[in-house]
């Protein structure tokens, strides 16, 4: 018998369970049919050659599955799985060594690959283990039981295994559910891939001629001769018949000329039905010129959601759990002071939140001749009750609003936000069903994300940077900021003021304080406050602001005092030799003008990789305590403080001494620059976080990442009439698909290719401390790679497992194991020391002791890429780690030294010395 893994049916062979899974559970996650094999496959076609590759008949003969190899040309030893072992033989063979023929008996060698392929193909194919010369294949005979043999079966003809009892009723069900999916396949191909409605048509109108114009005759040519070869005579209307029913196909009824997919309209129809498709409702502006703008009923779009069973669980077990644990902890907004004060949402009633985020793109090419004419706002949306890193996937990303940008700047925001804002109000004060609990929630916008523009446009401020008050956090003009010297001294923005300001601005029709208007928001909610519903956005402020402009302005001091130029500054950064993630984001090459631009371009990912990387790229190059580069360390500081996604009161308070030495260094080493608006909006960070909680949560990437499906759609139709529909419709066509295929929730972890190796067969120390770990673990799956909650590790990555001495431990992966149904890692624990020029930590390349590290007891969840510099083995952090908690070191042992400038003010040192 066979079970699946994601629902629990029990079917009797594995062909009636490959069934079932591409059935009932369509493009979700695939588990592995064997219990006893962990990995998980985002694809069927990865599952099938899984199954091809690694349970054939012979991988699955127990007498000989448990193995390690040993090469014969190196020292490499216990290689976990005969098929890396073949690779590791390859990677000999190309580096042109000469390779001996590894089977007994053979003379064979060779140094040519493809000359061993051919070798090993023709003169031992087929092979067992016990054909390998002694001393390479190390075996484990193991025994098979009568039970054990059904699971050494080969793929079977799932046709031959359909139960025969099936009735009526279950073969209509069946064929519903083949018509669903097929429905489903081709919503995929029209609103993911984008395949037009008219290419659709022609593929469905030639398929149903290839299979009703072949099927029928095969099918009775087929009955004819399975009759004659069994001697049976039967009339011809008989054989007429049976060939009708054997040949009935769901699909051809589907896609027939009366079929429920056949035209674009009829498969429209359907996808509303069977996939809930909420339609968005078009607002007419102004009938004459045809202006119109797209709503999405927000309060449909909740109840669709609240029927997914993972979501539902996710929003009732966030609220279980008390926000108020650790006051002294930022771990979501829910520990902000924003959400402690706003009673509606910390009264104790589970409530739903909404998080907004309003935006203008193109879905032109800016530079081009279409550029703003075409130019779109959308406001979209998220559910705020789950937890952090429930919204990285776009489909959990919800449309709410779609308009032109020129018909917001001319009806405003008030007319354009009617419609959500009826709903909100009704979500607010009466709430929305849920059918799956049968209760009613209330709930209302918790915060509204935006770039700086977004924001004072919605909030009601000016929207404007270079007048005399350009900050929506207080009340500073541009000569106090550029004076004062900390955060304290500025008066931050109350509610009560600001009514004030706003009824001040009515009276007089000017700007008072920045604030020219009242907040739609806020003038229709009774629980949204303008003063606590704007938090800042650092892929702006920082990623595409300061940090650019700063790089510009050290590389033109560090340029200019010539301890590098810019032909070899832009060699260097091309030939660095990126891994991992820095590989995807590395930075692109920096322009000629940059210099005169006053910044390095480049987007937020690749800008934030540049500044990680630098020292590590020129660091040589230039000399100690250059105040330049201690300008840009200091900003690599911050922003690995800022991007922190947990923060205590302490890392809060050496973020606040680190802006501020960081903003007075920035006065020394650039007197000629005057501060950016976005070097003022930084200083208020640590406050922020206090109140908002951490900041890398709120950012706006992922948000403007959806603008890429819209720029596909408008780019594959060509067709910019009434575009804000068009858009709209094809985008809920879209997440009605991604609905239905998210039945189940996603495995903790991916993984694709293991190897089963015996704990004995393991070096002693590794198989010593699984003993004590596992001590009932006898066999263990090993990877090379995994994937958990979206992260990626590989060997060879390095990993922060602990702490010492008030310094990150770091370890480097040499093999994952997944026990238990968790991911283990096996490393060698790694030696280092903080070098204060480069910012990074220098490797010890003395080997280390071998041990595990859990998945769940990791510092930091984020793998790091060493990288040489010079003779040493460096690492740089990506974002600010706290070595607190288990290994009892906290940010406040460390010492305090006064900063060496004119500055009176006291931070943390950089090297961590511990008191």
């Amino acid at each position: 018998m066979w079970q699946c893994k994601l629902c629990k049916k029990v079917v009797s062979s594995r062909a009636l369970l490959l069934k079932h899974y591409r059935l009932v559970h369509s493009r979700q996650q695939y588990p592995c049919a064997y219990s006893d094999c962990v990995c998980v496959f985002k694809t069927w076609n990865a599952l099938h050659s899984h199954l091809s590759r690694s349970h054939t008949q012979r991988t699955l003969d127990k007498s000989v599955s448990l193995a390690t190899f040993n090469c014969h040309l190196c020292s490499c030893c216990n290689i976990a799985s005969e098929q890396e072992y073949f690779s590791h033989i390859n990677n000999h063979l190309k580096c042109n060594e000469t390779v001996h023929c590894m089977f007994e008996g053979c003379s064979f060698k060779t140094n040519i690959y493809g000359t061993f392929k051919s070798h090993r193909n023709r003169k031992h194919n087929p092979y067992t283990l016990k054909d390998f010369k002694i001393g390479i294949a190390n075996t484990i005979v193991g025994q098979t039981s009568a039970d054990d043999s059904t699971d050494t079966i080969v793929e079977e003809d799932i046709s031959a295994n359909i139960d025969h009892d099936t009735t009526t009723s279950e073969t209509e069900d069946l064929a519903n559910v083949i018509e669903l999916n097929f429905a489903s396949l081709l919503l995929k191909l029209e609103n993911y891939f984008h395949v037009p409605s008219i290419a659709i048509d022609e593929l469905l109108s030639e398929l149903h001629y290839l299979i009703s114009c072949a099927s029928v005759p095969l099918t009775n040519q087929v009955i004819v001769d399975i009759l004659k070869n069994h001697n049976l005579c039967l009339d011809q209307p008989v054989i007429e018949e049976l060939t009708k029913a054997v040949s009935f196909n769901p699909l051809l009824k589907a896609i027939e000329k009366d079929g429920t997919l056949a035209t674009a309209f009829k498969r429209r129809q359907y996808y509303r039905k069977h996939f809930e498709v909420i339609d968005p409702i078009e607002y007419i502006l102004d009938s004459q010129s045809k202006r119109t703008f797209q709503y999405i009923p927000i309060l449909k779009s909740l109840q669709q959601i609240f029927k997914q069973e993972n979501i539902l669980n996710k929003f009732v077990t966030s609220h279980n759990q008390n926000p108020f644990v650790n006051k002294e902890k930022y771990t979501s907004y829910k520990d902000g002071l924003h959400f402690q004060n706003n009673e509606f949402f910390s009264g104790g009633e589970l409530r739903i939140s909404i998080c907004l985020y309003v935006d203008d793109f193109e879905i032109c090419n800016p530079l081009g001749t279409s550029r703003k004419k075409h130019k779109l706002c959308s406001v979209y949306w998220i559910l705020g009750n789950l937890p952090p890193g429930s919204h990285s996937s776009l489909s959990s990303i919800y449309l709410a609003l779609l308009c032109k940008s020129e018909d917001l700047r001319t009806f405003g925001y008030p007319k354009i936000f009617e419609p959500l804002l009826q709903d909100l109000v009704i979500l607010e004060q009466q709430g929305v069903f849920i059918d799956n609990l049968g209760v009613n929630f209330k709930g209302t916008v918790q915060y509204v994300v935006a770039d700086s523009l977004g924001a004072h446009g919605l909030a009601g401020f000016v929207e404007s940077f270079s007048g005399d008050y350009f900050c929506r956090f207080c009340t500073a003009t541009r000569s106090e900021i550029e004076s004062k010297a900390t955060n304290s001294d500025f008066s931050l923005r109350t509610e009560e003021l600001h009514c004030v300001h706003i009824a001040t601005a009515r009276e007089t029709g000017v700007a008072c304080c920045a604030v020219k208007s009242s907040c739609v928001l806020a003038d229709s909610l009774s629980f949204f406050k303008v003063t606590a519903g704007f938090p800042p956005d650092l892929a702006h402020d920082l990623f595409e602001g300061i940090v650019p402009f700063e790089i510009a302005e050290c590389l033109r001091i560090l340029i200019g005092k010539k301890y590098i130029t810019f032909e070899n500054l832009n060699r260097l950064v091309q030939s660095f030799p990126y891994k991992g993630g820095d590989q995807t984001n590395r930075p692109q090459k920096l322009p000629h003008n940059f210099l005169s631009k006053k910044t390095v371009g480049g987007n937020a990912h690749e800008n934030w990789c540049l500044l990680r990387l630098l020292p590590l790229i020129i660091g040589q190059h230039i000399p100690e305590n250059e105040p330049a580069w201690e300008l840009l360390l200091d900003l690599k500081d911050i922003v690995e403080l800022v991007v922190c996604p947990v923060h205590n009161s302490d890392s809060v308070a050496y973020l606040e001494s680190k802006i501020l030495d960081h903003h007075q260094r920035y006065k020394e080493v650039c007197p000629d620059r005057r501060p950016l608006p976005k070097h003022h909006f930084l200083a208020h960070y640590p406050s922020i976080i206090r109140h908002f909680g951490p900041l890398a949560l709120l950012w706006t990437i992922r948000f403007e990442a959806k603008h890429t499906f819209f720029k596909k759609v408008a780019r594959h139709t060509n067709c910019f009439k009434n575009i804000t529909l068009s858009l709209s419709t094809k985008h809920q066509l879209m997440i009605g698909h991604y609905m239905h295929s998210s039945g189940c929730s996603k495995a903790t972890f991916e993984v694709s290719r293991v190897s089963a190796v015996p704990v004995e067969l393991l070096k002693r120390e590794i198989a010593h401390c699984l003993a004590e770990k596992y001590p009932d673990t006898a066999v263990v799956s090993l990877a090379q790679s995994v994937s958990v909650a979206g992260i990626y590790y590989r060997k060879g990555m390095l990993i922060v497992h602990g702490s010492l001495g008030g310094l990150p431990e770091f370890a480097e992966i040499l093999q994952m194991c997944i026990l238990a149904d968790s991911l283990v890692f096996i490393v060698k624990k790694l030696s280092s020391w903080y070098t204060e020029h480069y910012r990074s930590f220098k490797i010890d390349p003395s080997p280390k002791e071998i041990s595990l590290v859990a998945h769940e007891d990791l510092v930091d969840c984020y793998p790091l890429c060493d990288y040489q510099v010079g003779a040493s083995r460096m690492v740089t952090l990506k974002r600010y780690i706290h070595c607190s908690g288990n290994f009892n070191v906290h940010v406040a042992d460390l010492i305090f030294v006064p900063y060496s400038s004119s500055s009176q003010s006291l931070v943390l040192k950089n090297s961590w010395t511990r008191t």
